[in-house]
């Protein structure tokens, strides 16, 4: 990708093949907020679909890709390089349509892959959802383990892999230890493969289940999602989100940071709320969920999250913020100590194609080549949860019904605040 300033940066496809690559002078490329001097290492890639202000077109040089500059910045293209603080990475976002059309270009399907099509123009007539952390509740899945024996043996078959009574911390507690993330990942995972079987066991069985058309989760939910449409085993489910509740536990741990949920403001004055207490802490803060229009979440640095508080209502007039019941700044760079870990669990599980369409948190779009799916999740974990963008292409796609299924109301919730009429059906446990 050309920058502004006639630099080049390595871009690498999510599959780990390099597409173009020269080494950075002394700045990175992008509006001037972005340009940091002597930079000269190498740089990693993420894709991301967040809006941002395109750049206009740079001058071509003569001598390198002269054809590179009509290719990716046709008007639609745009290019965000920031440095982050511990990788040096940098993001990278294009428009979905003209950063697909980009890299065929250059002979490589979306995303590196040759086969990541496959979804395209799916429907959504019939939408699985599976919450996210923060739905767990001391009591869950008690009568429901009585009361269908297949869920109960999904419990006892992650308990064995865990190497404790799950359902008990499920049924049990304590609230504090349930609410741990180490816990509350896997056990909302369980959970809601629970509620599939509850389902199952419903009036209408198999066929209830098999009438989904597209599948998504809210963050931790992608993972249920996954394994609902047979793309991950439920014994590798268990496995992986056992390890990336204790990576994102400890990534927690090693910095002071919170989560902070703002109500009441467009994304855009989210994001200038975010910069000016940025400004005034001196830290960093940054939307990490999108969820629905007045309704996001931010991520960052505690004292930066507790400028936020500050000046929310007063500056900005937000009808009110809530400090969110959480380890730490998910989805955001703090996180960044887990990908490592989560890459190396995940490198050893096998992810297959997902029978139906599973839409991705990172780009709100379904992704059939395994090899891309196993990606973003590693990604998933820096990146920001686009649900509210994932909402407006299952709305878009010849959505009926939905069917929420596993502890809490969050999924069901959302969607009625972009369809008041929406209807959906929960399964709970």
């Amino acid at each position: 990708v050309m920058s502004s300033n006639r630099d080049f940066v390595r871009i690498s496809s999510l599959s780990g093949r390099d597409l173009i690559f020269r080494r950075l002078s002394n700045k990175f490329a992008g509006p001037p907020a972005f340009r940091t001097p002597r930079v000269t290492r190498w740089c990693d890639v993420q894709y991301y679909t967040e809006s941002l202000a395109p750049l206009p077109s740079p001058s071509r040089p003569p001598h390198l890709f002269p054809s590179l500059r009509s290719t990716m910045f046709r008007g639609y293209s745009f290019l965000a390089l920031s440095l982050l603080s511990t990788s040096r990475r940098a993001a990278v976002a294009f428009a979905p349509s003209t950063r697909s059309a980009s890299l065929r270009r250059f002979g490589v399907s979306k995303l590196g892959s040759t086969s990541d099509d496959d979804f395209a123009g799916f429907s959504s007539e019939v939408a699985f959802m599976f919450p996210g952390q923060g739905a767990q509740f001391v009591g869950m899945c008690g009568s429901l383990a009585a009361e269908v024996p297949a869920a109960a043996a999904l419990f006892a078959e992650a308990s064995s892999i865990l190497g404790y009574d799950l359902l008990a911390r499920c049924t049990e507690g304590p609230k504090e230890l349930l609410d741990s993330t180490e816990v509350s990942q896997p056990a909302i995972f369980v959970a809601s493969m629970a509620a599939v079987e509850k389902l199952r066991a419903s009036e209408g069985g198999d066929a209830a289940v098999a009438a989904a058309t597209c599948a998504m989760g809210l963050s931790l939910g992608e993972y249920s999602a996954l394994c609902f449409a047979d793309a991950i085993s439920f014994a590798d489910g268990v496995r992986i989100t056992k390890a990336r509740g204790e990576a994102m536990q400890a990534a927690a741990d090693a910095a002071d940071s919170s989560m902070v949920s703002v109500i009441g403001l467009p994304k855009e004055q989210v994001a200038e709320l975010c910069a000016a207490a940025s400004e005034r802490s001196g830290e960093n803060v940054r939307i990490a969920n999108y969820l629905c229009a007045g309704n996001y979440a931010v991520s960052g640095a505690s004292k930066a999250c507790d400028a936020v508080e500050e000046i929310a209502k007063p500056e900005f007039k937000a009808r009110m913020t809530v400090r969110l019941a959480v380890a730490g700044a998910f989805h955001t760079d703090f996180m960044q100590p887990a990908v490592g870990a989560l890459e190396e669990v995940l490198a050893g599980v096998e992810i297959k194609k997902p029978r139906i369409p599973v839409v991705s948190n990172v780009d709100a779009r379904p992704h059939s080549d395994p090899a891309v799916i196993k990606k973003l999740l590693a990604t998933q974990v820096t990146a920001p949860v686009l649900w509210e963008n994932t909402m407006d292409s299952v709305l878009g796609s010849g959505f009926e019904r939905a069917v929420e299924l596993g502890p809490g109301k969050v999924t069901a919730g959302i969607l009625k605040r972009f369809n008041k009429k929406a209807q959906v059906e929960n399964i709970q446990v």
